[in-house]
């Protein structure tokens, strides 16, 4: 039984530390940068209707400045 709960204690001490080392997983987008890509992309209002597929909508512009 003292095997056990030793086992299970390292286990929960193992996945702590390595849940402690892990990089976290939010990626903060750069406000300077967003902004300067939705000041070029408003010159892009042109780019709405793709000739090609006029049925289809195209990207609305400014969404890939969204992204991080």
């Amino acid at each position: 039984m003292r095997r056990i709960a030793a086992m299970a204690t390292m286990a929960v001490g193992t996945l702590t530390l390595v849940g402690a080392l892990a990089a976290p997983a939010s990626a903060v987008p750069d406000p300077v940068g967003t902004v300067d890509c939705l000041a070029q992309a408003a010159g892009d209002v042109t780019s709405l209707i793709d000739p090609a597929s006029p049925g289809l909508p195209a990207e609305v512009p400014g969404t890939a400045c969204l992204a991080p």
